[in-house]
């Protein structure tokens, strides 16, 4: 059976080796362009454009046509796509799992809503190609999968919330208020996938140390932890050295942010997914 993996761009994860990947990109739109989150985009460029930018911004989800492109070219596919309560990603890629369903009833389509983004995708897919290559079979795979969601986690450091508040994220007296103070914010990814803010530690050291309490309070004990970073790798590499010095064998990776992700992150935020206990 030929297997692939299908993710929407918010898992910064735009190409894969060793099983066939594709990434469906999502959009930033201003009033002047549109940048598609894919491997062609400058994403320092954007991030440096948006900081001028006047008027409103936003973001556009994959549509259908693309889901279903992306899913067509293989008899066994996972798809996984950033939250269902925060983007039309998802109810996009079950109504192309359909239409192929209709088409070629033949096929095994799977998709994984995350109630999360970025780095918690990455785990996901990560977890996917693995059994994959396993050779474990569809269901099994599917099964194993949706466990294995239930132990990964998203936590957020924030050090501008203003696309969050223009895009109705968050309110905007808070991201004003956090602005104004130069604090952080620190949260997470609800069970509900939305975005619950928990803390406001002032200066990068204290928010480092907030992330890693938190991370600790909801089950965190050494598991695979992923890093994504918006033009700030030397706090990420900050991060890793504490979670490092207390789970000295917890396998650490550090990556940019896309398109997507360094939108809503903005410069300087940090976005973690981690394993729990098993």
């Amino acid at each position: 059976m030929n297997f692939k993996i299908v993710s929407d761009s918010s898992s910064n994860i735009l190409s894969f080796a060793g099983v066939p990947y594709t990434a469906v990109p999502l959009k930033i739109i201003t009033n002047e362009r549109e940048y598609v989150d894919d491997a062609t985009l400058d994403v320092a460029g954007m991030v440096k454009d948006l900081r001028t930018v006047k008027g409103r911004t936003g973001t556009s989800c994959p549509n259908i046509y693309e889901w279903k492109t992306a899913m067509a070219d293989a008899d066994a596919v996972f798809a996984i796509t950033m939250t269902s309560n925060l983007s039309g990603t998802h109810a996009a890629a079950l109504q192309a799992k359909a239409e192929l369903l209709a088409e070629c009833p033949e096929k095994k389509i799977c998709v994984l809503d995350s109630l999360s983004t970025g780095p918690e995708m990455q785990l996901v897919i990560e977890k996917l190609a693995a059994l994959i290559s396993s050779g474990k079979s569809f269901e099994a795979i599917e099964c194993e999968i949706r466990e294995y969601m239930t132990h990964t986690h998203l936590i957020f450091c924030l050090e501008s919330l203003t696309n969050l508040a223009r895009n109705g994220r968050v309110n905007p007296v808070v991201a004003k208020v956090a602005g104004v103070l130069g604090i952080r914010v620190v949260g997470v990814a609800s069970e509900q996938g939305t975005l619950e803010l928990l803390h406001k530690p002032r200066g990068g050291e204290k928010a480092l140390s907030c992330i890693l309490d938190v991370m600790k309070r909801y089950g965190y004990r050494g598991g695979a932890v992923r890093l994504a970073h918006c033009n700030n790798e030397v706090s990420a590499t900050k991060l890793a050295a504490k979670i490092r010095a207390i789970y000295p064998a917890a396998e650490i990776k550090i990556i940019p942010t896309t398109a997507l992700c360094s939108f809503y992150a903005e410069e300087g935020g940090l976005m973690i997914g981690y394993e729990d206990i098993k």
